[in-house]
């Protein structure tokens, strides 16, 4: 009996086998590109270049600090200050408690048995399990005496010796000799040391707030508390708060300013709402445009234009959005069902009524959905529009990571970053709960 082939038998094996040679195909060419990127970026020679002391170091003053103890070499005056700002700066004839000082010699206790000695004649670090690194000025250059092998935590030439250890740092030049102490923390964030509360412990604190003596007789403690926390002068808590409310408020104008431009301009555009296809035609490409070139390039041009500020941020956020919004306005517009629209031209309404009963109820929830979210998203894009203008919480960030050294204040800005971030999306979710679903 002769078996009849299907009609369609070759066609199916045909599209199996170019469908199993996609499968392959398609993996091998991502594949292969990939390699091809790793090799024309050059990842190896990136990786080798790669400092991980540096990232270690740079990590831990996010959430540390250090203490420098100084002596000028020329003088012999020892002075004390966090993270070596003269804000931060120990009183004269005060010193931390692990510092020690008797006469011309200053020890230093760096803790698990790391001893630095400060002496008429030079300096000297113990260092456990290691030994006495002894330093002495001799001839204009500096004489190290250590312990053979000198590991590679100690760098020493004629002119200066600096020693690295888990229990800090430290460095001797011809000029000064200075120890590094690092703490968990971020230092003096509530009150600096020229603050009658910077030298209390919490217990205290809470004591003088509730029922002890005032400090200042023309105000209270707790008013005095929170006078020094909200101008102090390292953390500047009262301009990083006017930064946020500037950060916000950029965001705030572009969004709701753009929507309102776009809300009119998207009946234009609309299909069923316009029927002048030229007016339909250029309106799209103007939205293409606006919305096609970058917020960081209209910052940038805007900035030549009208000059730094947040008001130049705005404007920025407000163009780019007045493109996108007037896209997802059209299409929403676009796509409404017009069966709602033709019971209300039923009964007589003319074209606002239709637009207002017919229209609006069915797009309205959409574009407000729309609008929360471009205005959450543009909280991040104002941080970084901030920088490029000069305005708001970007700029403050831009600031602390230049200087090269106050990472911890890096750190505080771009938690509160991330706080502002959070408490956007929570804020944009209730709204929309409320205005849109009515719970």
């Amino acid at each position: 009996m002769t078996a009849i082939a299907h009609p369609l038998g070759p066609a199916l094996v045909t599209d199996f086998q170019r469908r199993k040679v996609k499968a392959i195909a398609i993996p091998l060419t991502v594949l292969l590109y990939l390699v091809f990127t790793f090799f024309a970026f050059d990842v190896p020679h990136l990786f080798a270049k790669a400092r991980l002391d540096n990232a270690a170091i740079l990590a831990s003053d996010f959430w540390s600090y250090k203490t420098h103890v100084t002596r000028d070499n020329r003088t012999g005056k020892v002075s004390a200050a966090v993270e070596g700002e003269t804000r931060g700066a120990y009183p004269a004839g005060k010193l931390p408690d692990w510092v020690t000082q008797t006469g011309d010699t200053t020890a230093i206790d760096l803790g698990q048995g790391h001893l630095v000695t400060y002496d008429i004649s030079g300096a000297r670090y113990i260092v456990p399990g290691y030994g006495t690194i002894d330093i002495r000025p001799k001839d204009g250059n500096l004489d190290v005496t250590a312990p053979a092998p000198m590991p590679d935590w100690i760098n020493a030439s004629p002119s200066r010796v600096s020693v690295t250890t888990d229990a800090g740092r430290f460095a001797y030049t011809r000029a000064k000799v200075e120890t590094f102490r690092y703490f968990a923390g971020w230092e003096l964030f509530f009150f600096t040391l020229d603050s009658p509360f910077g030298w209390k412990t919490w217990p205290e604190l809470v004591a003088l707030a509730l029922w002890g003596d005032r400090i200042d007789p023309a105000r209270s403690n707790i008013a005095g508390m929170a006078q020094d926390f909200w101008h102090n002068p390292m953390w500047h808590h009262a301009d990083v708060a006017g930064a946020i409310f500037e950060t916000l408020l950029m965001a705030f104008l572009g969004t709701i300013g753009g929507a309102l431009i776009a809300f009119p301009l998207a009946f234009l555009a609309a299909r069923n709402m316009n029927s002048l296809s030229p007016l339909r035609f250029l309106l799209r490409r103007v939205f293409d445009f606006t919305r096609g070139v970058d917020g960081l390039i209209w910052t940038i041009i805007l900035s030549r234009a009208f000059g730094p500020g947040p008001m130049t941020g705005a404007l920025a956020i407000l163009i780019t959005d007045a493109g996108a919004f007037g896209k997802s306005f059209s299409e929403a517009l676009e796509n409404i069902d017009e069966k709602q629209v033709e019971g209300i031209r039923s009964t007589g309404a003319n074209t606002l009524q239709r637009a207002r009963f017919g229209v609006l109820p069915q797009t309205v929830p959409v574009i407000l959905s729309q609008v929360l979210y471009f205005l959450e998203s543009n909280t991040r894009s104002a941080t970084v529009i901030g920088a490029i203008v000069g305005g708001g919480i970007g700029l403050l960030l831009t600031q602390a990571i230049q200087t090269q050294k106050d990472w911890e204040e890096v750190a505080y800005y771009i938690t509160l970053i991330i706080l502002m971030v959070m408490a956007m999306d929570t804020l944009s979710g209730w709204l929309r709960r409320k205005l849109i679903k009515g719970a």
